[in-house]
C-alpha cells in the first residue's frame, strides 16, 4: 500500500533534515492552530496560552524522550551520547501526555484557571497532533506491527535487510486519532457538558484503542517482560471510566461561548492589546520629552 519511504525529505548544506520532525513540527503547529481559533470559546486569552504553549513543548519533548530512554535504559545506559539523539525517532506519546499534564496543572494552579475546562480545551488538539505525528514513524520505518498478508501491509526491512510485509500499526493509531479528533470536536457542541467529560473521554477511546494496537506491535517498550504501553493504557482507561462517573454526578457544567460571543471577546482582546500598546507608546513619549537635552555643568569649587 506504501512504498519504503527515504526518512530524509532534504537537506541544507549536508544537514539532513527528516521526515520524523518534519511531521512532529506540522502536528505541534496544527494542534496549536487548533487551539487558538478555540480559545475565544473558553474565555482564555490568546496572550496567556502562548506564554502556556512555550512552556508546555519543551517539557513535553522531554518527557517523551526521558520515558523512551527510562524503559529503553539497557542501550541508552552504555551509549549516553544518544540520549539526546531524537532525529532519528525514540519519543514516547504517553512520556509526553504525563510532562504535560504536570506542566498544565502547574499553569492552571497558578493562573487560577479551571484545571478540567483547560484540558477539555486540549485534547483535541493532542489528538490531532497524535494523528499528523505518527507518520513520522512511517518515514522512520518504526512502529510497525507483525508480519501479514493483508492488502494494506507495508513492506519494510528487517534485521537481514530482506523485505517484509507488516501491520501499518502507526497507520491504524493516526486514523483512531484523527477520528477521536473530530468526535471530540463534536462533543463540545453539545449543549449540557461538563469540565472534564471531554479529557476522560479522550483517555477513554484512546487508550482503548491504543491497548489493541500496541498488541500487534514488534518494538515495544517492556517493563518486566510486560507492553509497559499496554499497561498505561489500562490505567488512563481505568482513570477515564472513573473520572467520568464522579464528574457526571459531581461534575461542574460549562457551556461554551457562542461564536458570536467569542468573536466579542476576540474583538475586545485585540481592542484591550492595542490600547495597552498606546499607552506604552505614550509613556515612552514622555519619558524623552521629560530627560533634558544637554547635562547641567558642574563646577568645581
Amino acid at each position: 500500500m506504501l512504498p519504503i519511504p527515504n526518512p530524509v525529505a532534504f537537506d541544507i548544506n549536508g544537514f539532513e533534515i527528516r521526515w520524523y520532525a518534519i511531521t512532529m513540527v506540522l502536528g505541534i503547529l496544527l494542534g496549536l492552530i487548533v487551539a487558538l481559533r478555540r480559545l475565544p470559546r473558553f474565555d482564555i486569552s490568546e496572550d496567556s496560552f502562548l506564554n502556556y504553549f512555550l512552556c508546555l513543548i519543551p517539557f513535553a519533548i522531554i518527557g517523551a524522550r526521558a520515558y523512551y530512554v527510562i524503559f529503553e535504559w539497557d542501550y541508552y545506559g552504555n551509549n549516553l551520547d544518544q540520549i539526546i539523539n531524537i532525529r532519528s525517532g525514540g519519543l514516547a506519546i504517553h512520556g509526553a501526555i504525563i510532562a504535560g499534564a504536570l506542566v498544565t496543572i502547574v499553569y492552571c494552579y497558578y493562573k487560577k484557571y479551571n484545571i478540567l475546562k483547560f484540558f477539555d480545551l486540549l485534547v483535541p488538539s493532542l489528538a490531532l497532533g497524535q494523528a499528523i505525528g505518527r507518520w513520522g514513524n512511517y518515514f522512520n520505518m518504526e512502529a510497525h506491527g507483525r508480519m501479514t498478508d493483508l492488502p494494506w501491509a507495508i513492506p519494510v526491512y528487517n534485521f537481514a535487510d530482506e523485505v517484509i510485509y507488516v501491520h501499518p500499526t502507526f497507520l491504524y493509531e493516526s486514523i483512531v486519532d484523527l477520528l477521536l479528533f473530530f468526535f471530540l470536536l463534536y462533543f463540545e457542541n453539545k449543549r449540557e457538558t461538563k469540565c472534564g467529560q471531554a479529557t476522560c473521554l479522550y483517555l477513554i477511546f484512546y487508550s482503548f484503542a491504543r491497548f489493541f494496537i500496541e498488541g500487534l506491535r514488534t518494538d515495544s517498550l517492556l517493563f518486566f517482560g510486560l507492553r509497559q504501553a499496554q499497561i498505561i493504557s489500562i490505567i488512563l482507561l481505568l482513570v477515564g471510566l472513573i473520572g467520568l462517573i464522579i464528574i457526571h454526578f459531581k461534575g461542574k457544567p460549562f457551556t461554551l461561548l457562542s461564536k458570536e460571543e467569542a468573536r466579542e471577546v476576540r474583538v475586545k482582546e485585540k481592542e484591550e492589546i492595542k490600547l495597552i500598546k498606546e499607552a506604552k507608546k505614550k509613556a515612552k513619549l514622555s519619558k524623552k520629552r521629560s530627560r533634558p537635552k544637554t547635562l547641567p555643568k558642574i563646577t568645581k569649587k
